[in-house]
């Protein structure tokens, strides 16, 4: 009788240990969710002046605040989502102004701006973007001329863009070599920036694509029509900022 009660006892504290536990490693869970993304290349690169509020309960984020443009908040959003330990993404971030029409100039210039940001080969920090009926113009420094006209190859291809017209200067002060982006770049920062990149890009938009980034190295699933629109996601990916390697595992229909 003692033996039965020895257990019925233990087994109490057993299940009241647990039941104790579960509450306090999902709580330690969404703290480092909340912290991880803060600390994300994309939070402290792109989004550094945005108010964005970030609050996990469970798995489940909550994206609350204000953001400067609308690329913003689909960024903030893949950045998050690909964090571990997150289950859903609930994201009521707000654009601060009026929200521009989509395939406007002011539109179009977002989404160029982004683009060329997220590629380590072309300088987007440096290069100025204007845009009339749909029409771009490039302005500012290019480190060579191979660097000045794959900044109009991405801008060129994206989605909505009539033309391109590069106005930027070859500086012969500058380094000859491509952009590059110090430090070890997170995987959730890789991922977000190549679902943007592939979104925006006319060329790849209309592709259905898993992405997966472990280490810097990304795996592509999904299917494309023909080798040459498989090789371009590779170049496209294998240039964004972080990147190590790309694994494209795309089939071809």
């Amino acid at each position: 009788m003692r033996t039965m009660y020895r257990r019925v006892v233990m087994m109490v504290a057993v299940a009241a240990l647990l039941a104790f536990s579960m509450p306090v490693q999902a709580s330690q869970m969404d703290d480092r969710i909340e912290s991880t993304a803060k600390k994300s290349y994309v939070f402290k690169t792109f989004l550094r002046a945005d108010d964005i509020k970030i609050e996990a309960r469970d798995g489940a984020v909550t994206l609350t605040g204000t953001v400067s443009e609308e690329s913003h908040k689909s960024l903030a959003r893949e950045t998050v989502a690909g964090l571990p330990g997150v289950e859903t993404v609930d994201n009521r971030l707000e654009v601060k102004g009026e929200r521009p029409a989509e395939n406007s100039d002011a539109w179009l210039r977002e989404k160029v701006k982004a683009t060329l940001l997220f590629h380590r080969s072309v300088s987007g920090s440096k290069t100025e973007v204007h845009v009339k009926d749909g029409i771009v113009t490039l302005r500012g420094d290019a480190a060579s001329q191979a660097q000045k006209e794959l900044t109009t190859e991405y801008a060129k291809d994206v989605g909505g863009v009539k033309d391109v017209n590069n106005e930027m200067t070859v500086s012969n002060t500058s380094e000859m070599t491509m952009a590059r982006v110090g430090g070890k770049i997170d995987d959730a920062s890789i991922t977000a920036q190549v679902k943007i990149t592939l979104l925006f890009h006319r060329s790849t938009s209309a592709l259905t694509t898993k992405v997966e980034t472990n280490d810097g190295v990304v795996t592509m699933y999904g299917k494309a029509s023909n080798t040459a629109e498989k090789d371009l996601v590779n170049k496209l990916v294998n240039d964004i900022n972080g990147v190590k390697g790309v694994n494209n595992r795309m089939t071809i229909q």
